[in-house]
């Protein structure tokens, strides 16, 4: 009877602990899978949604990003500047100006020349009188420098000759100006006189600059002879 109650109580502790273990690891299996299931949805969804410091961060250099990457420069302008005597290059100026869509600047000087001041044919004329007397030559000009200048990079130097030079109220606008960087178009007028030695001249007193060589016009010029020229200069 006692081994009867002694195997009986053997059985039932052999099925208790089988009981046991098949209970446990099930449990300890689900917990991990959870947890594995739930860090994989963490990492995930991270990747997919970036942090709100690296979104605001990237709007903020797209946002900044400076305006002239995003258009093209302007390209430089061109000025026509011209001193006239007696209306002649003044004519020839504004069809220069025309053809090349460009702003004009007059030189005016301080102390206007009269018609008895520019009488070559009296030697006691003014214009006769600087001729003779170089250091009379310094003319003072109404205005010398031209607004926003730099933004112009081709720039026409237009003067009737005087005494085969160009007229030297000219030379006081080319000595104010910094030519660097800048293509200088000289041209004349005259009734006979050539160009002559007048745009190099200019070019060794302004010291600066990318000079061509210039050109003369008859006075009464037409526009059609000065539209050709401009053509030809390929600016």
């Amino acid at each position: 009877m006692k081994k009867l109650i002694a195997l009986f109580m053997g059985l039932v502790l052999v099925f208790s602990f089988t009981a046991c273990g098949n209970t446990s690891p099930s449990n300890s299996l689900q917990t991990e899978s959870s947890a594995e299931e739930q860090e994989t949805s963490q990492t995930e969804t991270s990747a997919a949604e970036p942090s709100m410091a690296e979104s605001t961060e990237s709007d903020v250099s797209e946002s900044e990003l400076p305006s002239d990457l995003e258009t093209e420069p302007e390209s430089g302008k061109t000025l026509v500047v011209y001193y006239s005597a007696t209306g002649n290059t003044e004519e020839a100026a504004n069809y220069i100006a025309a053809a090349t869509n460009a702003d004009v600047f007059e030189l005016e000087p301080k102390d206007p020349y009269t018609d008895a001041d520019l009488d070559w044919t009296d030697d006691n004329s003014r214009v006769v009188y600087e001729h003779d007397n170089p250091d009379a030559r310094d003319i003072e000009l109404v205005a010398a420098t031209v607004p926003d200048w730099e933004s112009y990079d081709t720039v026409f130097i237009g003067y009737p000759i005087w005494w085969g030079i160009a007229a030297w109220p000219v030379d006081s606008f080319v000595k104010a100006n910094d030519f660097t960087g800048k293509t200088v178009v000289p041209f004349c007028t005259s009734s006979s006189s050539g160009l002559g030695e007048s745009g190099e001249l200019l070019a060794e007193l302004a010291g600066t600059g990318s000079w061509l060589e210039g050109e003369r016009f008859s006075s009464g010029v037409s526009e059609n002879a000065v539209q050709t020229w401009i053509e030809s200069l390929g600016l």
